[in-house]
């Protein structure tokens, strides 16, 4: 003989299929997906940098540090598939200024000499070592059988130090 417990909520007839609210369904795919914080490559936080010059910032790229990841979740006859991209990577430089970049920057290259970044770059104005946070911004976007959707908002950050020095001329005439 088996016993069990059945809930029925207020206004559904017994027997009746449950209503499920597929925004919880979506959380539940969201809360299934590995979502990592950026993976900065500069400015290295063991990096020396000099004030004045052009600091090109990028994070390594990859599915589960910038998407798109997928999931999906299922109760009675309600499927939600959720899928997270980054839109979007704050920078606060830990001197005032914040660089909002839309992908994942452009590696810097010797040949680019001392231009700016084409995308996400800074330039210091005072020495020593300043506190920087990346945040990246995940725009969660899902659909529901039945056509319902959404989006959802997840962050990940990442802290580092970068270290700026003033650049100093000897001259021996």
């Amino acid at each position: 003989m088996r016993v069990g417990v059945i809930w029925i909520p207020d206004g559904q007839e017994p027997g009746a299929e449950p209503q499920i609210d597929p925004e919880v369904l979506a959380r539940q795919a969201l809360d299934s997906m590995t979502l990592r914080p950026p993976k900065v490559a500069s400015p290295r936080a063991d990096g020396r940098y000099v004030i004045g010059m052009p600091m090109w910032m990028w994070v390594e790229p990859g599915e589960s540090r910038m998407g798109p990841v997928s999931a999906s979740a299922t109760a009675g006859s309600v499927t939600v598939t959720a899928t997270a991209r980054v839109e979007r990577l704050v920078w606060d430089m830990g001197d005032g200024a914040k660089v909002t970049c839309h992908g994942p920057g452009t590696r810097y290259t010797p040949d680019q000499g001392k231009a700016m970044s084409p995308d996400c770059g800074h330039r210091y104005e005072r020495a020593g070592e300043h506190p920087v946070t990346v945040t990246a911004h995940w725009a969660v976007e899902w659909e529901a059988t039945g056509g319902d959707g959404g989006t959802l908002a997840e962050t990940r950050t990442t802290e580092l130090v970068a270290e700026l020095h003033e650049a100093q001329a000897l001259n021996t005439r």
